[in-house]
This record gives C-alpha cells, sequence and structure tokens, in this order.
C-alpha cells in the first residue's frame, strides 16, 4: 500500500507541479507544497498507523478566539 500510495502523490505532483513553474506561480506553488506535504504526513502516518493531532483541533484554536470577539463586537 505505501507503494500505491506513493505512486499517487507522484503522478498528482507530475501534473500539477510542471505548470506551477512553467507559469512562475511561485506563491502558488509554495502553498500547493505545504498543503501536499501536510497530506502526505497524515496519509501515510493514517496507512502506518501513527496517531496523528486532529487538525481540526488547531484549526478550532485558532479561529474560536476571532470568532468570539467578532459575536462581542456585533452584540
Amino acid at each position: 500500500m505505501i507503494w500505491l500510495l506513493s505512486l499517487v502523490f507522484i503522478i498528482i505532483i507530475a501534473l500539477e507541479v510542471p505548470a506551477l513553474i512553467r507559469k512562475k506561480l511561485w506563491r502558488e506553488l509554495t502553498a500547493y507544497s505545504i498543503i501536499m506535504l501536510i497530506g502526505m504526513i497524515y496519509s501515510y502516518g493514517q496507512l502506518l498507523d501513527i496517531p496523528l493531532p486532529n487538525p481540526t483541533k488547531g484549526i478550532e484554536a485558532v479561529f474560536k478566539p476571532v470568532s468570539q470577539m467578532l459575536q462581542k463586537l456585533l452584540s
């Protein structure tokens, strides 16, 4: 399964990255690389039964204070 997962990631990268480089979209390439790396880490972690933190907790930690502040401002 690791080989199949690696092959899928290689195909996705081979299809997307050359166009970003050709168009010189460096910021998009950076964002793509970061998101792809996170996806790869979680995919391999899931496949290998490695306990990884829930990404929802991190998103919640960032946006909960913002949400509370907006609620105070709007009420």
